[in-house]
Order: C-alpha cells, then structure tokens, then sequence
C-alpha cells in the first residue's frame, strides 16, 4: 500500500509519470491507493507480474484468481493484460498517454513467445481487442483469449482451422479499452451473429460471459490455484489447445 500511495502522490504533485510494481496478488494489500488513484484520475502507472496460476510453486496463496475482474471493474483503471512483447509495448505506450486514470499492466511470469503480426494489427492492438487470426468468410466461433493464454488459444484455432473449421481468434489485451471503442468496431471484431464463443483467461471466469453469453464457453478458474510448477498447474485446470479445441467442438 505504502509504495503505490507514494506513486499517487508523486503523480499529484506532477513533473513526473510515476510506476510502481509488484505481484498481481499483492494488489491486495494495495487495493486502496489503487483505487483512490482511480477516484482522482491521477495518472499512476500500477504493473502487477505473476498474473495467474502459472505463478506455480508458491501456490494458492500467491496465485491471482479474482484480482484481474476487480481491477477491471474498477472506474477510470484502464487495465491491461498483453500476450507477448509487442502488445505490452503498445500497453505501455498506452499508458504514458492515457490521462483521464491510472493504469494497470498485468504481466506474466512465464516466458511467452512474439506472435507474429501484419501491420493492421499491431496498430489495433491500440483499441483493446482485435483479429489476430481469422477464417475464410463469415466464422462458424469465435475464441477470445487474453494474455499469456493466446499462445494455446493460437495453436488451438490453427488446428481447428486446418480441419476445416471457420475459426476466429481475437486478442483482447485490454477489455477496458476495448468497451470504450466505437460499436462499429466492437462489431467487427465479435460480429453480434455469431454466438458460438469460447473466452479463455486463468483467471475468474465470470467477468467473461458478457462476451461469450448464454450460448457461449469460459475456460477459466472457479477455485483457487494449486502449488506444483507453474506448466503443471496450468495443465491440471485445463489450459491447453486440446481443451479449447473440445470447448469449440461442443458449440459446433
């Protein structure tokens, strides 16, 4: 608390952009200078590592479940949770100009490989949510995924595609901005036809149906995490390419 306190005042006394980090479930204990900074509108930069259950061996206790759905349900927080270097570099870009709040950069432990992208769609990294992989035409679902679980939702979409599926992965690294954008985009990206949606994310699953629906899939976490290497944990709650593949499969 004491350091992102001091971040706040460093921010209201200006001159200067401030940051400060620490774990993702040490937010906890800071929750409130979090939210005061977003109760001012003060441009306090918050990055918060080991985002998941991938955190592994220090277990449940330091394995974030619900801190990435209080943030974002935070006012004024543009909160952002980006899958590899290039997205966390348009996150930090982001928010050295976003000045209406604080920002939060949520950040993996593990290693995470460069996904390759057009130039289309390193600029609408900006907006919060874009294709990174589309389909032939109109897709038959679509699978968004955030954060460190884009590599699997990635490797499960090209294997759907590659048995004939019309398949739509979208990259959402930032669902506060994302909502902010204009409809014509949003319905772009998740065009309202299509219903059959499968959101994965190691984190509380609930904030996701209002992108799925009723008619739709999470793959995320219901209970806390487990302590065993971070690969380990990950695979014991079912986060991997087989998983989302049956997840689709099940809507088609």
């Amino acid at each position: 608390f004491g350091m992102l306190a001091i971040n706040n005042g460093i921010a209201l006394h200006g001159g200067f952009i401030p940051y400060a980090g620490t774990f993702l479930v040490f937010m906890e204990y800071a929750r409130n200078a979090v939210r005061m900074a977003a109760l001012m509108r003060q441009q306090s930069i918050f990055v918060f590592t080991h985002d998941s259950i991938g955190q592994g061996e220090d277990g449940p206790t330091h394995q974030p479940v619900e801190q990435i759905a209080n943030l974002r349900a935070t006012p004024n927080l543009a909160v952002w949770r980006p899958a590899d270097s290039a997205e966390t570099a348009v996150a930090w870009k982001a928010a050295l100009k976003y000045r209406e709040g604080p920002s939060a950069l949520v950040l993996s432990r593990q290693n995470l490989s460069h996904v390759a992208r057009s130039a289309e769609q390193l600029g609408a990294v900006a907006r919060g949510g874009y294709v990174l992989l589309d389909c032939e035409g109109v897709p038959e679902a679509i699978v968004i995924a955030t954060g460190s679980e884009v590599g699997i939702a990635l490797q499960a979409v090209q294997n759907l595609q590659a048995q004939g599926r019309k398949v739509r992965l979208v990259s959402m690294p930032s669902t506060t901005v994302f909502d902010a954008q204009p409809d014509d985009w949003k319905e772009q990206v998740l065009p309202s036809a299509v219903r059959k949606r499968v959101a994965v994310e190691a984190a509380h699953a609930d904030f996701w149906f209002k992108y799925t629906g009723l008619d739709g899939r999470v793959l995320g976490m219901t209970s806390f995490g487990e302590s065993a290497p971070g690969a380990v944990v990950l695979e014991h709650f079912g986060f991997n390419a087989e998983r989302i593949e049956a997840l689709v499969g099940e809507l088609l």
